[in-house]
């Protein structure tokens, strides 16, 4: 994910395509990955007044995508588990939901804002689309530490809907290397900033919103850190195990070169961290954090 101008970077998708920076924990070996086991769904958050229907629209999409860069992961592979998604900006241009559909999209995460006064082009668009093609869709916020967290969450919830069975919004946290906001808070204020801007998301949509990051943003502010959020983890060359060491976490973007009939060009893939009888009771408004491996 970025907030990516094309007058600023000539990299349509903004992502690192590999990790330059490992959490490693003590005495582990990068030479045997651990296997995927899916996850007990643990931990509720504390408020969840408004319950999305019980179950999907339709059945689970089965894996289907090819990459333009793949890892093997060996027994930790992502194919192993059985919900994949994807994540979208106006770099995808008119996306075939359909075909995306079909190749085994069963999640969108839809780029809605950046900062305190942008939005994404194409968010509406891919908003109805996805949900016409019967993808679980939720919005994603690029957080900007040039901007304060009470403007930020007001241009969120006055650009994205409160509509029953979405996803629980995403904070997207990472530095803003490639923006015009070169600024780096302490650790101390990043938290405070995010803490502020997630309380005011829980308030209005009624769920625990998801943290998005990268292994160095998490590096530098998210270890040891809101132990009760569900995180979504960034490792494209490595398990979420190596690169983020004792973390629970519910998704994991696992490629940022998928290729798919449903786009031009490259688009990035997720997993969520379970089996379908626990997407569906996440998903059916069941949010909870899932077990670290």
């Amino acid at each position: 994910m970025s907030d990516n101008d094309p007058a600023e970077s000539p990299r349509p998708f903004g992502l690192a395509e590999e990790e330059t920076v490992a959490l490693s924990a003590p005495g582990s070996s990068d030479s045997i990955e651990p296997s995927i086991e899916p996850a007990a769904l643990i931990s509720p958050p504390r408020l969840l007044s408004r319950a999305a229907p019980t179950m999907l629209a339709g059945p689970v999409t089965r894996y289907g995508f090819r990459d333009a860069k793949p890892i093997n992961f060996g027994k930790a592979s992502p194919r192993h588990l059985a919900v994949h998604g994807v994540d979208v900006s106006r770099w995808q241009g008119d996306v075939n939901w359909d075909k995306l559909r079909a190749q085994g999209a069963n999640f969108a995460y839809i780029k809605a804002t950046d900062g305190g006064d942008h939005l994404d082009p194409m968010f509406m668009k891919n908003w109805r689309n996805a949900d016409a093609a019967g993808l679980k869709r939720g919005a994603y916020h690029f957080f900007y530490w040039c901007r304060t967290a009470g403007e930020q969450a007001d241009w969120f919830i006055r650009n994205v809907p409160r509509v029953e069975g979405a996803l629980p919004p995403v904070i997207d946290v990472e530095w803003n290397g490639e923006s015009s906001c070169k600024r780096r808070p302490s650790r101390e204020k990043v938290l405070e900033k995010m803490q502020l801007f997630m309380d005011r998301l829980e308030r209005h949509y009624g769920q625990r919103p998801i943290i998005y990051t990268s292994p160095d943003f998490y590096r530098d502010n998210l270890r040891g850190a809101f132990l009760d959020y569900p995180f979504w983890l960034r490792a494209v060359a490595r398990h979420p195990s190596k690169v983020y060491p004792d973390r629970k976490w519910l998704f994991w973007q696992y490629s940022g070169s998928g290729l798919s009939h449903g786009v031009t060009g490259r688009i990035d893939l997720n997993v969520f961290h379970g089996d379908e009888r626990q997407w569906r009771a996440w998903a059916g408004g069941r949010q909870t954090v899932a077990d670290a491996d």
